[in-house]
């Protein structure tokens, strides 16, 4: 099978196009033949070393997580799918080697579900990471009918889709992006403010008395900021660092889950979440869309097409 390698902690200059071995599929897998994979930063950050204090690593390395094809073959107990099943998944194994940037993908039946039929396949490899971080902050902090929530980074590949889950779940959506991305943010159902200096300000303008939850996707301030307009100041989880436990609210780091995922794909189905894909490339091209990735300027998902 083609699949995209890199040899060491290199970066996306270290990235290249190669052959490598077509994956042996274990009794709880099924393999998958890619037709794209989802770009996320997380992606090039192992790819640097940066959470080498986190995750056995090894080389060489196929990069990815995000994953969207056709199943190809099932493992000897696999009977959760069968050939010709179209599935998505956030394929993220305990250690890191076999990821998706590749034709093929062996893939742990706990970490997939059945593709959204109202996807295509670049939306749908674009859903499972962004996604379930979304789905499962707004689980976290506890988001539900008549709530306001605040979201850092709205316009991102996470914070695009935790506004739609959270507008989906009767909540009332204030999220902060650049004034290039209010009318997108406002065609998904949230109400935009520019982020900055003065931004508390701008929030209490719209809210008043408040705001019931916080989503932080950006970091820096986000947490500080967010807790100054909480009624309870605890309902805040970031995906960014720790810090913000010792603020007293919640660090998410997403979890595979097939159930969030087929949570996911409903909400899909049913008309109430979309994925925008800023930006899709080659596989051969996965250095470009890592740099573009690095730039923090994507308006929604970057994916890969693989078949």
């Amino acid at each position: 099978m083609k699949a995209i390698v890199t040899e060491g902690y290199e970066g996306p200059d270290g990235l290249r196009l190669t052959d490598r071995p077509d994956p042996k599929v274990a009794p709880d897998q099924v393999l998958v033949r890619v037709r794209a994979a989802g770009v996320n930063p997380v992606d090039w950050k192992i790819a640097d070393g940066a959470l080498d204090a986190l995750f056995d690593t090894h080389f060489p390395l196929v990069p990815g997580w995000d994953v969207a094809g056709v199943v190809a073959e099932v493992g000897l107990d696999a009977t959760e799918f069968a050939v010709g099943d179209e599935v998505i998944g956030y394929v993220r194994r305990d250690d890191v080697q076999h990821g998706t940037y590749a034709e093929l993908v062996a893939a742990p039946v706990r970490t997939l579900a059945r593709k959204p039929s109202a996807l295509d396949w670049r939306q749908a490899a674009g859903l499972p990471l962004a996604g379930l971080t979304a789905y499962q902050a707004l689980d976290r902090v506890g988001v539900g009918d008549g709530d306001t929530v605040l979201v850092h980074a709205a316009a991102g590949g996470v914070g695009s889709l935790a506004v739609q889950i959270a507008v989906a779940r009767g909540a009332r959506v204030v999220g902060t992006a650049s004034e290039r991305n209010h009318d997108f943010l406002r065609s998904l159902g949230a109400e935009p403010v520019v982020y900055g200096d003065g931004l508390a300000d701008r929030v209490r303008a719209l809210a008043p008395d408040g705001i019931d939850a916080a989503l932080d996707f950006v970091g820096g301030d986000a947490v500080a900021v967010s807790q100054g307009l909480l009624r309870r100041p605890e309902r805040v989880a970031s995906v960014v660092g720790p810090d913000v436990k010792a603020l007293g609210g919640h660090l998410v780091w997403v979890r595979p889950d097939p159930a969030d995922l087929a949570a996911l794909a409903d909400l899909a189905d049913a008309g109430k979440l979309t994925v925008h894909v800023d930006r899709a490339l080659p596989l051969a091209e996965a250095a470009d869309a890592w740099r573009l990735s690095r730039e923090g300027r994507t308006r929604g998902k970057i994916v890969l097409d693989v078949g």
